[in-house]
């Protein structure tokens, strides 16, 4: 009996660690989050609800890291050194997607200027307008999304540029990464 509930119990575990998160979105720079250095965010001062955040830090092309079948930028190495010691605790929520769109149910790309962080997870959105449908109710979209998560994450990444959208004009500039 005690044999038996040992192995369940091991078996369970193994299944738990093998579960891998959905397909992270990785734009046409081919790195995850557009190639910004996802520690950077946890360092910005984040304005209030309503306001514009910092714009993100761009990474360099020359400091990388592999995580969730994506390659990911950073400013330094100390940054990726943080990362690598922790990745989930930095890699934004919902694979980089849009964490409005997964509460409404879809995968859609998100911009990394466009970010928060709400009780120690980064999320980012598509756009400023979705930026203020989303902080309009930031409980209850949470909820929605962690709820619309489950059927959503194993759905292949958005393919779609964030960069494409007209709505997201002046919430950029320049390149990320950086090539040294």
């Amino acid at each position: 009996m005690i044999r038996s509930l040992l192995l369940a119990s091991a078996f369970s575990l193994i299944a738990m660690a093998s579960a891998q998160a959905g397909a992270q979105y990785v734009d046409k720079s081919g790195f995850a989050i557009g190639g910004y250095d996802p520690v950077a965010y946890f360092d910005l001062a984040q304005s209030p609800v309503g306001q514009r955040q910092a714009p993100a830090v761009p990474g360099k092309a020359s400091i990388t890291a592999e995580y969730n079948g994506a390659t990911w930028a950073f400013a330094s190495e100390a940054h990726r050194d943080r990362f690598l010691a922790d990745p989930a605790k930095y890699a934004p929520a919902y694979d980089g997607h849009c964490a409005y769109g997964i509460a409404q149910g879809g995968k859609v790309p998100g911009n990394p200027n466009l970010w928060r962080i709400v009780d120690g997870t980064l999320y980012l959105n598509i756009t400023p307008t979705v930026v203020g449908f989303w902080e309009a109710d930031i409980p209850d979209n949470l909820s929605k999304s962690r709820a619309n998560w489950a059927e959503l994450e194993s759905k292949p990444a958005s393919e779609s540029s964030w960069k494409a959208l007209d709505d997201n004009k002046g919430t950029y500039s320049g390149e990320a990464p950086i090539t040294d």
